[in-house]
């Protein structure tokens, strides 16, 4: 006898008629949303046109070739820099500003140099003694000492505050500081010669502020600080990236380890399901029953003692939370609100038993389905390097779109105060403006590349057109992947007698549906979730201009749009997921195949809510247990606690380094499998949903759910009696 809460709905639809012809993903099937395919080419192809236009307008030499302050570049031929192949930065710690991300320009004098330098000196060392030649090229060019201080210089950035021993790295120079054996060394030497030709240790460098007492304080604090800061940072980057080249050897092993594991993992869980499930059950009624029993105890020995009794509106607000744990109603209030919690997973456990069983059924169903088609389990790799592709020409695409245009200089002024800041300039005649007088140490720098032209004013929407596209393309390569790991998968259901029914190639038949016939319709269900991202980043775009501003009520509603479009896109990514199974197993269009997914997840929405959550719920665990498990045989490796091969272990100077980057890759891994496990069980889960619909277990309409979920479900198919 059918349960009430199984009885289909009259308002979702009528379930599914029987068709005797239905043996699994039609065969015979025409294109879909043809209307869409052609759009979605026509896209495409001017998406290519786009890249094009951005190639022909954009200058590769502002991508292969580095930018000095004043817009020219470094090393290019036939230019008065053509000897001068590398850029030098006055102070490389402005780099790290956020005007580094608005205007994609360091906020610093930036000067083409022939060879970076190759000892240390500051400004102070340099002026008025015979290493003034030698530092004079790190200057601006034309620059002679005048009647300036040592203060103005710097602050005007006619000259850097001092240089120190660089390489160079990207055609840009970097302070050459690397830690050997424990030690810091300044270009692979612990003594270096500075530049009086006087031989320096490393030590020297952070107490060079001491050595001149008559200088002013404010000019070596900035020296001082500027060293330390920059050994510092250099000196924890060479770290970690000697860890990264001693342990990668090791680090690509724990992710092999991983991949294995979680192989292992999905292919045990036809027989661990059910007794997985119900541990963690068990485990969560009796941590909760704990926890009544503990803060009962607790009540009760507080409620005796005097000054505990008083209520928490007594006390009001505190930031010290540990306040409220010495009041007694706390622990009452603590107590009721687990005792609700209790009572309901007892309830949900009750009247949703038979509910959680076919959940297990279909979990152990997945996974034997993966056993069958373990090819399905390597389709992440195709994935992947469609999305790489469309990710490198996005990528280059914004970069040309960028590089197009001339020159824009803006003003740069050490105080964050001045009114001129940040406006644009032109380098020709800003020495003849009183900006200077007005915001001393203001400079006239080059920042980005753009223009007054059509083609230029229009540059926003070229970048917003690309990025819609890209977001397009990336959607459409996720639904082909789940539309074709769906056929793959409903080609397993719909096979009487398994594994002898399963087609030959599952994966690579369901690929080749997918291209040939649903291009269209794959192209739409993309288009809609791309809409929505495209707007939510719009809105975060929005949200970011908006953050300094007053209106309160502008910020509430852009709050309250982000929040519905972020609803909105998860509704519209579990619509679509289904939409897709259905278009794989019967190649209806998207929009039917929509309402018939919706129609049919309503009509049985209780055992949906169930099996999604209890699979979402282990699959995360599984995630957790596998990336926390390689985790913790990283870290017993990399500290030397694993006895026999303790003497594998490379030499560190942080081991957390290569056991972050285990622990994230390794979740990252198991990630991608448990992705096609996920798209396996919701797949079997629409067909087991038909399978009750249309087939009775009878002979002309057997049932082709394995015996596991008819066990579950007390169903049984008729066997043909033999004669005689």
């Amino acid at each position: 006898m059918a349960r009430k809460t199984d009885i289909p709905s009259p308002y979702y639809g009528e379930p599914r008629k029987f068709d005797p012809n239905f043996r699994g993903p039609v065969q015979n099937r025409s294109c879909t949303d043809v209307v869409c395919c052609v759009i979605f080419v026509i896209v495409i192809f001017g998406y290519i046109a786009l890249g094009t236009v951005a190639w022909i307008h954009g200058d590769p030499r502002k991508v292969v070739y580095p930018t000095d302050s004043h817009g020219q570049f470094c090393g290019q031929k036939n230019t008065p820099n053509a000897n001068k192949a590398i850029l030098f930065y006055f102070n490389m710690l402005k780099c790290a500003s956020p005007a580094v991300l608005i205007n994609l320009q360091c906020p610093t004098t930036q000067l083409c140099v022939s060879k970076c330098p190759d000892r240390f000196a500051t400004l102070l060392d340099a002026w008025n003694s015979k290493n003034w030649e030698y530092y004079k090229q790190f200057c601006k060019p034309g620059f002679e000492i005048s009647s300036k201080s040592a203060l103005e210089v710097i602050r005007d950035e006619d000259c850097p505050s001092m240089i120190v021993p660089s390489r160079p790295f990207l055609q840009r120079c970097f302070p050459d500081f690397i830690t050997r054996d424990g030690l810091l060394t300044v270009a692979n030497q612990t003594l270096f010669k500075d530049g009086e030709n006087k031989e320096r240790s490393v030590s020297d460098l952070k107490a060079a502020a001491k050595a001149a007492n008559s200088t002013p304080r404010e000019f070596w604090t900035d020296i001082k600080g500027g060293i330390a800061s920059l050994l510092n940072a250099k000196e924890v980057g060479m770290k970690i990236f000697e860890d990264y080249a001693n342990s990668w050897n090791w680090i690509v092993i724990g992710l092999v380890i991983t991949m294995v594991v979680s192989l292992l993992f999905i292919l045990l869980l036809r027989y661990t399901a059910g007794v997985l499930l119900w541990l963690i059950v068990f485990c969560a009624i009796t941590a909760v029953g704990y926890g009544i029993w503990h803060c009962y105890w607790e009540y009760s020995t507080l409620r005796g003692k005097p000054g505990t009794n008083v209520t928490i509106s007594d006390i009001g607000f505190h930031t010290d939370f540990s306040i409220y744990l010495k009041i007694s109603e706390t622990w009452l209030i603590f107590m009721i609100s687990l005792a609700a919690i209790e009572t309901i997973i007892v309830v949900i456990l009750i009247f949703l038993r038979s509910r959680l069983r076919i959940a297990v059924a279909l979990l152990k169903e997945g996974s034997k389905a993966i056993s069958y088609i373990m090819s399905t389990l390597f389709y992440p790799i195709i994935t992947f390097f469609l999305l790489a592709i469309c990710i490198a020409y996005w990528a280059v695409t914004a970069v040309f779109l960028a590089s197009s245009g001339y020159a824009v200089y803006k003003v740069t002024s050490p105080d964050d105060k001045c009114m001129y800041a940040n406006i644009t300039c032109n380098p020709k005649t800003f020495s003849q403006t009183n900006i200077t007088k007005v915001c001393p140490g203001s400079q006239c720098m080059f920042a980005f590349y753009g223009g007054e032209s059509v083609y230029h004013r229009y540059i926003l929407v070229l970048h917003l057109c690309n990025l819609f596209v890209f977001l397009w393309l990336v959607n459409f390569t996720i639904a082909l992947g789940q539309c074709t790991l769906a056929g793959a998968f409903a080609s397993y259901y719909w096979a009487l007698k398994k594994p002898n029914d399963i087609p030959a190639c599952p994966l690579y038949s369901s690929f080749s549906r997918a291209i040939c016939y649903h291009t269209g319709s794959l192209a739409f269900g993309s288009l809609i979730i791309a809409v929505v991202q495209t707007v939510r980043i719009v809105l975060e775009y929005l949200d970011q201009k908006l953050k300094g501003s007053q209106n309160a009520c502008a910020r509430y509603l852009l709050c309250c749009l982000k929040c519905c479009f972020w609803c909105l896109e998860n509704f519209l990514k579990f619509i679509n997921r289904n939409a897709y199974i259905m278009i794989a197993i019967y190649g209806k269009s998207f929009c039917t195949s929509s309402k018939d997914a919706f129609f049919l997840l309503m009509r049985n929405v209780i055992r949906v809510a169930v099996l999604d959550k209890v699979t979402d719920f282990l699959l995360f665990l599984g995630k957790l247990l596998i990336s926390g498990s390689v985790g913790v045989l990283a870290f017993f490796f990399f500290t030397r606690q694993i006895p026999v091969i303790q003497e594998e272990v490379p030499s560190l100077n942080y081991y957390w380094v290569p056991l972050l980057t285990v622990i994230f890759g390794s979740y990252m891994v198991a990630q991608g499998f448990f992705n096609v496990y996920a798209m396996c069980v919701d797949t079997l889960f629409l067909c087991f949903l038909w399978d009750l619909e249309v087939n009775d277990g009878s002979l002309e309409r057997p049932f082709y759910m394995e015996k596991g979920l008819r066990h579950v479900l007390n169903k049984k198919n008729a066997v043909r009696k033999k004669r005689g």
